[in-house]
């Protein structure tokens, strides 16, 4: 593994987005499931056709093919793929856009599993009045993704870049080639673990500085890119305000520790800690 550069850090948001809106009202990919369109009607039996989608059924309902329909028509998505992750929560499929390969990501609705979201949801500013509704929870979870993204970015650090979001369904920059995705940290051999461990750590306190903590942050969902390593799946990922905000960022820095340091890397939880939440220091 070759070093690697950080992104510049030069335009962060202030700390904490947890005041941020997040409209969870029916949308025009609803409103497509809900217009029976011959133009619709003929995309729906395509996906539902095809040999990598017919045990699928419990990802694509209706409103979340009105979902693909609608960012196919908005040129986000040109060709549909297989599936490159499964999940508990959502499904993560290979797209064409023009030009580049994307990554869809698809939250069912159905199947979501709600008890674990819960601990991230509560006490979140965003989520009050949306109830038990698993509509109205999996579309801000889905739109939280995005918005999360698109703050780690402009901290500095390295995401998949957000493309578009359309109700449960999120379009993000592909990692991979060949249409193979990156791999996971824990999926390569780590050359260079103390640089590595260097990188992360300052991934955390950026993402920690611009007032968001990853909350399941391990070595399964680090991927090297281009000889980069960039963070995944930031669904979850709370601000610092949140009532369990101290309890998830130590358990990240344990899981991150202990993984470097079978990797060869003396490194603790407590360290990280302290590293991540150390004030920046005046200008």
């Amino acid at each position: 593994m070759s070093d690697y550069d950080l992104i510049d850090a030069d335009d962060v948001d202030t700390p904490g987005d947890e005041w941020e809106e997040l409209d969870v009202s029916d949308d025009e990919s609803d409103r497509i499931a809900r217009v029976q369109d011959r133009e619709f009607q003929e995309f729906r039996k395509r996906i539902k056709d095809a040999d990598q989608f017919k045990v699928e059924a419990s990802v694509f309902d209706d409103a979340t093919l009105g979902a693909l329909y609608k960012l196919v028509q908005d040129g986000h998505i040109r060709a549909f793929g297989g599936p490159l992750s499964t999940g508990k929560e959502a499904n993560v499929y290979l797209a064409a856009s023009d030009g580049d390969d994307v990554a869809v990501k698809i939250y069912r609705i159905n199947a979501s599993d709600f008890r674990a979201m819960r601990d991230y949801l509560d006490g979140d500013p965003r989520f009050e009045g949306i109830g038990s509704d698993k509509k109205k929870v999996v579309v801000a979870w889905t739109r939280k993704e995005f918005a999360n993204l698109r703050r780690a970015q402009a901290a500095g650090v390295r995401v998949p870049n957000p493309i578009a979001v359309q109700r449960n369904v999120l379009v993000m920059e592909f990692l991979g080639s060949d249409g193979e995705r990156a791999k996971r940290l824990n999926e390569v051999s780590v050359e260079n673990p103390e640089t590595a461990f260097e990188v992360v750590r300052e991934y955390m306190r950026r993402l920690y500085r611009a007032g968001l903590i990853h909350g399941d942050l391990s070595e399964y969902n680090i991927v090297v890119h281009d000889d980069e390593i960039y963070v995944l799946d930031l669904g979850q990922a709370v601000t610092v305000h949140h009532p369990n905000s101290r309890e998830f960022l130590e358990r990240d820095c344990e899981n991150i520790a202990a993984f470097f340091t079978r990797q060869g890397h003396d490194a603790t939880g407590e360290d990280l800690l302290s590293y991540v939440v150390e004030p920046e220091p005046e200008p």
